[in-house]
């Protein structure tokens, strides 16, 4: 048994404890260097995020400083150093206004406004983010009292990810979003009190000398305190974890409907839009599928069939007329992007040219459209409705399909018939 508590004693290995408190008090400092070091890291996380590159993200984690009054702070509630908590909060808040006025400048003064999916992902924390902050937070004490350091912190740096919220919180500021503002920096808060919590944690394991010895009285206050706190943010944070579970469920389940209902029957999807919150919905749009209204409440009852009550089905439906001197030849056309448009090409042209070309079809629509693919996936292909006036043969159709690539400039262009 002794040799099994020996593997697993971390008063094996450790550094001198005084060392250590030295190494502490000096990373807390937030002055010339170290302050220029932490601009320059959030100036880059802040290009990260807007260009969505995770690499770029994980250097900015990695040149990071401010894990040191992070740090600072667990070592003095751990050590009732009353006058290193000071310090290290004083150093905090400096390093936190400075990270949110630069990011906040850089995405004022940025041409790309965009919120990316490297940047939503850090605004709604939940109980996993308490969970990799706790845990990162251990492994990076750990590895600070060790005498031989080992490689672990720039893992810690990476795990428990700083820097990313604060300039997320930036970004919210700078477009006025306070809800993004909000949640980065409720993130932000979360990952910073819990990695003091864990360096709190292995001080008092490992038994760091006090530098003020408090009464019972005072350290029951701190004990208080610091549970208060835990409770303040767990609470939130299991609620979003929760609802992020939820509306998983959710989409996985409007995926099989979808799968089920429409894309194994051959009916191909353009368009599709989820809504969970506040109310749940569900927006589709087909490429030449029409619904009667018999269908559409048909399919809503269905959805009680996959697990999916008080979820409202949307069918986005639209004709125009392709022709004007025939009102019986109506077109059918969905949530389009015309390639036309971006090359400054006139469609009604294409269409005259079209029809001394190849009169045997009457064209309806020529656009881009997003095929979806069964998952969360898509791809685009350029689209030719049409409708046939005479036979149109496969040598005329693949004669047709050479010359809209050729026009278009595109490698694939699909016909489908109306």
């Amino acid at each position: 048994m002794n040799k099994l508590l020996g593997f697993i004693d971390l008063h094996n290995g450790e550094e001198a404890k005084d060392k250590v408190l030295d190494n502490v008090v000096r990373n807390t400092s937030f002055r010339g260097a170290n302050l220029w070091i932490l601009a320059c890291a959030i100036v880059v996380a802040s290009v990260g995020l807007n260009v969505n590159s995770t690499a770029v993200i994980i250097g900015a984690m990695l040149i990071s400083p401010l894990m040191g009054p992070i740090v600072g702070a667990g070592f003095a509630l751990g050590t009732y150093d009353f006058v290193l908590l000071k310090k290290s909060g004083k150093n905090l808040l400096i390093a936190t206004v400075v990270s949110l006025l630069v990011s906040t400048l850089y995405f004022f003064i940025s041409p790309f406004k965009d919120a990316q999916s490297e940047l939503l992902a850090r605004t709604a924390p939940n109980i996993y983010d308490v969970l990799i902050a706790f845990f990162g937070g251990l492994v990076g004490v750990i590895a600070i009292t060790r005498a031989e350091k080992g490689n672990p912190i720039p893992g810690v740096a990476i795990a428990t990810a700083l820097m990313p919220p604060l300039c997320t919180a930036g970004y919210g500021l700078a477009m006025g979003n306070y809800a993004y503002f909000l949640g980065a920096l409720f993130l932000y808060t979360i990952n910073c009190f819990f990695i003091g919590i864990a360096t709190f944690v292995i001080v008092k394991y490992l038994k760091y000398p006090l530098v003020n010895h408090v009464n019972k009285i005072k350290q029951k206050q701190i004990r208080i305190a610091i549970s208060t706190l835990i409770v303040l943010l767990l609470v939130p944070s299991v609620y979003f974890a929760y609802e992020m579970i939820r509306e998983k469920k959710f989409r996985a389940r409007v995926d099989e409907f979808i799968k089920s209902e429409f894309t194994d029957k051959g009916q191909m999807v353009v368009h599709k839009k989820v809504a969970v919150f506040p109310a749940s919905k569900i927006e589709l749009a087909f490429l030449s599928k029409q619904f009667s209204d018999q269908e559409i409440a048909g399919l809503q009852k269905k959805l009680l069939q996959y697990q999916l009550p008080k979820t409202r089905l949307v069918i986005l439906q639209d004709s125009i007329i392709a022709n004007p001197s025939s009102s019986n030849e109506i077109g059918y056309m969905l949530s389009v992007q015309k390639e036309l448009e971006k090359r400054s090409l006139n469609q009604e042209l294409v269409f005259k040219e079209m029809a001394i070309l190849f009169p045997e079809i009457l064209p309806i629509s020529l656009g881009n459209h997003e095929y979806y693919l069964g998952t969360d996936s898509s791809r685009q292909v350029t689209v030719l409705l049409y409708q046939n006036r005479l036979n149109l043969d496969s040598a005329n159709a693949a004669k047709l399909q050479g010359w809209l690539q050729q026009k278009l400039q595109k490698e694939y262009v699909d016909l489908v018939r109306k």
